[in-house]
């Protein structure tokens, strides 16, 4: 009989826990096998059922003490277990780590076990739950894989000799309930000073291109397994040219490269496209992604963040310029108190002004520390890999970060101003500027004195001319005239006693140039959205019970998390006093050796952002229930790395491009799928899906109306009727832009938070409002039907049609084949051309279509093919 997951919990849970808890296991089952799923990496029999054992005491039981003090056992565990352990358990058992409560490091501490009670039983020793888990009778351990028989064996031996081994101390007794700052909970991997590892020695060292493969070959050669043959040279230029720019290279570039895919070519071409200036714009995406980017603030109204496409463009800049990632953390968070403050750097803080905001919220004082914990969520995930705004109403459930930790982080950002208090004027006051040179701040000076002259003299002539008329008005109509409205209707009554047509028409013609001057003064080109503090005294921060702004609870100081330092934060007040310098203090410490995380944070991302995962799966969650990385020492190699080259990311990429674990072919193998199907040990590379942007920009430029200007105001594609419709003002905020403009790089499309090119939303284009680390990639009807029946893509198709059959004429053969080459990058089949031109034939004899209509449906085809949206 096929045993589930909840009767497997139960029977392990009956067979290691003391009998006075296991009445309440059976209730525990659906909570532990629901944990489990989600964690593969728990303890050895931990954290699955810890939450059942606050009355359990460890006990250390049949142990006499004699099997520690034998020599030849002591020799055995030095020479067979203690590598083997080092090995498999180390990551979560050594070293100061004890997950689950377990250690490893001495016999005491193995005796008394962790939370689910002792590893091993002395008097019995096939009961040993050491020796279950490592067999996978029940629990799983380690969660990696399976040990080979022989180390089983080993392990087995080693406890039927009584685990012989250094006695060690013994470990504190356990805690239970939210994780506390201790010295267990700071010995977690990714809280542990960054140090780079040994790159380590293989067996086969012709496969290593650089130190990476070193690391993914040593791990693979442990599990049995090898790496995957090269990709064919085609494949290969396709996957790196939109890996670095989201762009299709052309047919003549790809054959080129296979006519001689040497080593110098490829370093060649990995150059030339980092280099690109569509290298930006693709890579821009991630990170956009990643700060919640979009261009409106939500709610009823969603009405647009002004000038918000200056960060866009900044964010597109620095990636060309190759800005190290150190200054672009430092531009973002505290851009207006450097020592040298920039245009650039006033226009990155405009990050603080991505999120959401209600213009009209119930309480204001809980929207503005709704905007803070905005602020506070996005900076601790985007560049901490914390999920510290799980702390705002109590402590953390999951990781060591105290309710205080989390307002001692929203210090730094306390006399920040809100966005805006409800009108337009107020979002300028308290997030707009003007970052013009000191020459073009002058210029503008002087249009708007020049502006305020020429008002001021129209309101003389008005005033004159009404100053004439209110000695001819009568009883009520001198009260009205008051009025600005209805100062026109008062004096139309009286057309032909004291004033003519032609005065009145002067008149109403003055008024409404008046208005419109008023209206419309100069405005500057170099205004941008900024962050604002009130000054530089900051408000004093409490703790809010239960994260209500109406409850202040103990006062608190700017500090970073207890659990990675006890460092405290030196503050100093930027010259011209326009803020705090908290900001600044908080960026510092963020890129300082004293922080292990920013370094492994955004490595794993560069990381994730090639092979479209992670290191660490869970980007956003370096806790203690994020995912375990799958190369612990790979990860903080290349972390070292960054560091050490002074924060160039482009060194990463360069690395991780010349690679062969990059470089590797996507194909599946039987006996690999069979022992890794999750590709966890990277033996092959992960093919991947065109995210949203590269389809539709891939699709303008195959039919080759892709326009290639950069920067500037985002742009609004063709979005049809009944969608707009759905929108409770049908149309609002939505702008028509010429052909020209509709046809920018997606990176340029405008972001409205309520309402989305259906193209992309079809294709899982990032969710802008909140924190996105990872797209999906589902599959579901709307793409089908978006790719066959669109007005985008049909009018794509037929685009395509009229290119190719102005490139080809009218043999059915060369038009299937250049299309072909330009939706596929390869040079086409015999069979692939055959189809296609007996698909044109088809569409033309059974459903009498003309050429030109057959060959347009034709491209529509071509451009649904699974090859044109799948890279391998």
């Amino acid at each position: 009989m096929v045993r589930t997951r909840r009767e497997t919990v139960q029977e392990v849970v009956h067979t290691m826990m003391f009998p006075v808890v296991t009445h309440t296991l059976s209730a525990m089952a659906s909570t532990a096998s629901s944990v489990i799923r989600r964690r593969s990496g728990l303890a050895l029999l931990g954290m699955a059922i810890a939450c059942a054992l606050p009355l359990v005491g460890n006990q250390v039981r049949g142990d006499d003490g004699a099997a520690a003090s034998s020599p030849e056992g002591l020799k055995y565990y030095e020479e067979q277990v203690r590598p083997l352990l080092s090995e498999h358990c180390g990551k979560c058992h050594l070293d100061g780590k004890a997950k689950g409560g377990l250690s490893l490091t001495g016999r005491k501490a193995l005796l008394i076990g962790g939370e689910s009670g002792p590893a091993v039983e002395l008097k019995d020793p096939k009961e040993s739950s050491l020796l279950k888990a490592v067999n996978y009778d029940g629990v799983e351990m380690p969660p990696s894989g399976k040990l080979p028989p022989e180390a089983i064996a080993i392990l087995t031996k080693w406890v039927e000799m009584g685990v012989p081994m250094p006695e060690g101390e013994a470990p504190p007794a356990p805690t239970h309930g939210v994780p506390q700052v201790n010295e267990a909970t700071k010995s977690h991997w990714s809280f542990r000073p960054l140090q780079k590892p040994t790159v380590p020695q293989v067996s086969d060292p012709s496969w290593i291109a650089n130190p990476i493969d070193s690391f993914v070959l040593h791990q693979l050669e442990s599990k049995g397994l090898k790496p995957n043959a090269p990709a064919v040279p085609g494949e290969l230029y396709r996957r790196v040219h939109y890996d670095i720019v989201g762009l299709p290279p052309s047919v003549t570039e790809v054959a080129e490269f296979e006519s001689a895919p040497t080593d110098e070519a490829y370093t060649e071409f990995v150059d030339s496209l980092l280099e690109s200036p569509q290298h930006g714009e693709h890579w821009a995406r991630y990170w956009l992604d990643l700060v919640r980017y979009a261009e409106t603030n939500s709610y009823e109204r969603d009405d647009p963040k002004p000038f918000v496409w200056r960060y866009r463009d900044y964010v597109i800049r620095s990636i060309n310029e190759n800005k190290p990632f150190d200054r672009f953390l430092m531009e973002q968070l505290a851009g207006d108190e450097l020592d040298q403050v920039t245009p650039d750097s006033l226009i990155a803080t405009g990050y603080y002004r991505l999120g959401l905001w209600d213009d009209e919220p119930v309480d204001r004082e809980m929207a503005y520390f709704d905007g803070l914990d905005d602020i506070v969520g996005t900076t601790a995930q985007a560049f901490l890999g914390l999920t510290m705004n799980c702390a705002r109403c109590h402590d953390h459930k999951l990781d060591p970060i105290p309710h205080a930790d989390y307002y001692r982080f929203l210090a730094f950002f306390r006399n920040v101003k809100h966005f805006g208090e409800r009108s337009k004027e107020s979002v300028e006051k308290y997030s707009v500027r003007d970052i013009s040179p000191p020459e073009q701040l002058a210029a503008h000076a002087k249009e708007l004195e020049a502006h305020r002259q020429q008002v001021a003299a129209q309101e003389k002539v008005i005033a004159a001319f009404e100053e004439k008329m209110i000695p001819h008005l009568k009883g009520g109509e001198i009260d009205d005239f008051k009025q600005q409205g209805v100062r026109e209707d008062v004096l139309r009554k009286h057309i032909g006693e004291f004033l003519t047509q032609v005065d009145l028409d002067t008149y109403s013609r003055q008024r409404k140039e008046l208005r419109q001057l008023r209206d419309n003064p100069p405005r500057s080109q170099g205004l941008a959205l900024v962050v604002k503090e009130n000054g530089k005294d900051s408000p004093p921060t409490h703790v809010l019970t239960r994260g209500n702004a109406h409850a202040p609870g103990d006062l608190v100081e700017p500090g970073f998390p207890s659990v990675l330092t006890d460092t405290v934060p030196v503050v100093h007040v930027p010259a011209n006093s326009e803020s705090t310098g908290r900001r600044r203090a908080l960026a510092e410490w963020m890129i300082s050796p004293d922080n292990p995380l920013t370094a492994r944070v955004i490595t794993n991302r560069i990381w994730q952002w090639h092979f479209g995962r992670g290191i660490v799966k869970s980007t956003n969650n370096f806790g203690l229930q994020g995912d375990l990385p799958t190369h612990t020492e790979l990860l903080d190699w290349l972390a070292s790395e960054l560091v050490e080259n002074k924060w160039d990311l482009r060194h990463l990429h360069r690395l991780i491009l010349h690679s062969n674990t990059y470089r590797m072919s996507s194909r599946g193998r039987p006996e690999a799928l069979a022992a890794d199907p999750q590709n966890d040990q990277l033996w092959r590379f992960d093919m991947r899906r065109l995210r949203a942007e590269e389809i539709r920009d891939t699709i303008l430029a195959v039919n080759g109306t892709l326009n290639p200007k950069m920067f500037g105001p985002s742009v609004y594609p063709r979005i049809e009727q009944e969608v707009l419709a759905g929108q409770s003002i049908p149309g609002y905020g939505w702008d028509q832009n010429s052909p020209e403009g509709q046809t920018r790089r997606s990176v340029y499309v405008h972001i409205k938070r309520s309402l989305t090119v259906p193209l992309l939303a079809a294709f899982d284009v990032a969710d802008s409002d909140s924190v996105c680390p990872v797209r999906f990639a589902t599959t579901q009807p709307t793409q089908a039907l978006t790719m066959l029946n669109s007005v985008f893509m049909n009018d794509a198709a037929e685009t395509c049609a009229k290119q190719i059959r102005t490139e080809a004429g009218t043999d059915p053969a060369k038009c299937v084949t250049v299309m072909l080459k330009r939706t596929l990058q390869r040079e086409p089949t015999a069979k692939e051309i055959a189809r296609g031109v007996e698909l044109i034939a088809d569409l033309q004899a059974k459903h009498q279509l003309s050429a030109d209509e057959a060959l347009k449906y034709y491209c529509l085809m071509a451009l649904n093919l699974s090859e044109f949206v799948y890279l391998d």
